[in-house]
């Protein structure tokens, strides 16, 4: 619960951050503008904006790039619930393709180098084993690398459409988190502008939901903790034992791919 804490409150003070400057940046050059003439120039794509941003995710995430800059886009350019569907859309073909890539083209590759790791070295047996569940409790946990996992799982006997549909909902919460908060932005930008007035009340709304939404991602991140444990602690004695505590997975040690 303790890492699960630490790592929101680090995105929290990262976000305040990147709040703060944007607004000491504001007072010194043209930033709303310049948001407004990006915001603007995605959406005279089109339809063409919502094809090429999910593919631009998924390659961040076959790449092991950070994705959350992208999550967080989705919902300032196209809003809370298409931002959040084609965000989800483009975290998917992500995770498609790299178990593609670990179960064809380069399954020893990728055997040597990811099971080497303790911590996805204890997860691949539990995966063999428990299925389903892992993956989803994986991809629930906010300090797993998933898109590191995503490769894990190709190593697996787990089927391709059993694993992409866990994918997707391990990941919903997490996307619709970023999204919100892309969604907020696109709001203090309009806000910024004088296009909109919102009344008192909606402010409360919005921030209220946000809340909401943080800390059932946090009591959704302890749970999941709590059942990989179980799942490690019951793996059988030939598998590949380590501690428990190994799960908490620090963020120097492996970057977790933000959502």
């Amino acid at each position: 619960m303790v890492q699960i804490r630490r790592a929101i409150i680090w995105q929290l003070v990262g976000l305040l951050v990147a709040v703060g400057a944007l607004f000491f940046l504001s007072r010194l050059f043209p930033v709303i503008d310049t948001l407004a003439e990006i915001q603007q120039h995605v959406m005279r794509w089109g339809a063409w904006s919502a094809i090429w941003y999910p593919l631009l995710y998924a390659c961040c995430n076959v790449l092991l790039l950070p994705g959350g800059v992208l999550s967080v886009g989705a919902g300032f350019f196209f809003g809370l619930w298409w931002g959040f569907f084609i965000a989800l859309v483009g975290n998917v073909a992500g995770a498609a393709i790299s178990f593609f890539i670990s179960r064809t083209l380069g399954r020893q590759w990728f055997a040597r180098r990811l099971l080497r790791n303790r911590t996805l070295g204890a997860l691949e047996p539990a995966i063999e084993r428990e299925g389903w569940k892992i993956i989803l409790l994986s991809q629930l946990h906010p300090l797993f690398p998933t898109s590191l996992l995503n490769y894990l799982y190709g190593l697996t006997r787990i089927r391709f459409r059993t694993c992409m549909l866990w994918v997707a909902i391990g990941q919903a919460p997490g996307l619709f988190l970023y999204s919100y908060l892309g969604t907020l932005g696109q709001l203090g930008l309009n806000l910024a502008r004088g296009k909109t007035h919102p009344r008192p009340i909606e402010y409360w709304i919005w921030l209220g939901g946000f809340a909401s939404a943080a800390i059932v991602m946090m009591l959704l991140g302890r749970i999941a903790l709590r059942l990989l444990r179980q799942a490690q602690e019951t793996q059988p004695p030939d598998s590949q034992e380590i501690a428990p505590s190994s799960l908490q997975i620090s963020p120097a040690r492996i970057s977790r791919h933000d959502r």
